[in-house]
């Protein structure tokens, strides 16, 4: 029994399944699009390139936002403190599946050295995760909607709120979450996760929806509506300040940011959550 386990685990977790995605059982699409759970799944790291917004949005392309969390389960977000999601090319290589035993340092549940690199600086291409070495990789965010209904989600009230340099790389990811971060409605929030990888294949980007619930704040600010990011490398003075909106970048239309020319270290511009568009690391 064991060996065809394994052959149908293998089979299905191909190159097809080489994206990444942000594991945690507050999201949607755990199990893929399966009304049942489902050990492993690729749907969520499917990357989103020149689609409609009626598609990208919130990973609509194979409706994935169509199948929310179980009901109680949320990301939770200590005001204050942290937390942990996996970044995963498939459900199979988290602790969210086969009792974690698939799973290692990297995405992939494969095992490379800590300062993992290819020869004549090539791409890593397994695990995809679009850069050549940690140093290079783009950089992930969470953003948050203060409305526990996915559909009443906007670019304007759903800011970024916490970044991470040099992710995705290794599985394990921590978030700092801010201390004065606002509590959420009785039925929590809807978060988002995204990334945008910085050159190392097509230029391409992540978004997938969680439910999500602030925990231990006290505090009654607001979150300021989110504006677009501007690309500001090199001149701080000219990034957005304040409430940012995720990046949307190269689909057929909703796009808040273009970026024609040439970045700082010559290759083609690629926005994403760093400096490069005012996004600081950290909450």
């Amino acid at each position: 029994m064991i060996p065809i386990l394994i052959f149908a685990f293998l089979g299905l977790a191909g190159p097809s399944q080489a994206h990444v995605a942000a594991w945690h059982k507050g999201m949607y699409c755990l199990n893929g699009t399966s009304p049942s759970d489902a050990q492993n799944p690729n749907e969520p790291v499917n990357p989103l390139w020149n689609l409609p917004k009626s598609q990208w949005w919130f990973h609509h392309v194979n409706n994935c936002d169509q199948f929310p969390p179980a009901p109680g389960d949320f990301l939770e977000l200590p005001a204050g403190g942290t937390f942990t999601v996996e970044h995963a090319t498939n459900r199979a290589y988290t602790s969210l599946s086969y009792g974690g035993q698939y799973t290692s340092d990297w995405p992939d549940g494969g095992h490379y050295p800590d300062d993992y690199s290819m020869p004549n600086n090539d791409c890593i291409v397994t695990p995809n995760l679009h850069t050549k070495n940690q140093a290079g990789a783009a950089g992930t965010a969470f953003a948050i909607s203060y409305t526990s209904d996915l559909t009443q989600v906007t670019e304007d009230n759903l800011a970024v709120f916490t970044v991470r340099y040099n992710t995705p790389w290794k599985r394990i990811a921590s978030y700092d979450v801010p201390a004065d971060l606002p509590p959420c409605p009785p039925g929590g929030c809807i978060c988002a996760a995204g990334w945008v990888p910085n050159g190392c294949g097509q230029p391409n980007m992540y978004m997938l929806p969680y439910r999500c619930m602030v925990t231990g704040s006290t505090s009654r600010k607001t979150v300021a509506p989110a504006k677009p990011p501007v690309w500001c490398e090199g001149n701080l003075s000219a990034c957005t300040q304040g409430s940012k909106q995720m990046v949307y970048w190269n689909q057929a239309e909703g796009n808040n940011i273009v970026t024609p020319g040439y970045q700082a270290d010559g290759a083609e511009k690629s926005p994403g959550y760093n400096m490069k568009l005012g996004f600081q690391n950290g909450s």
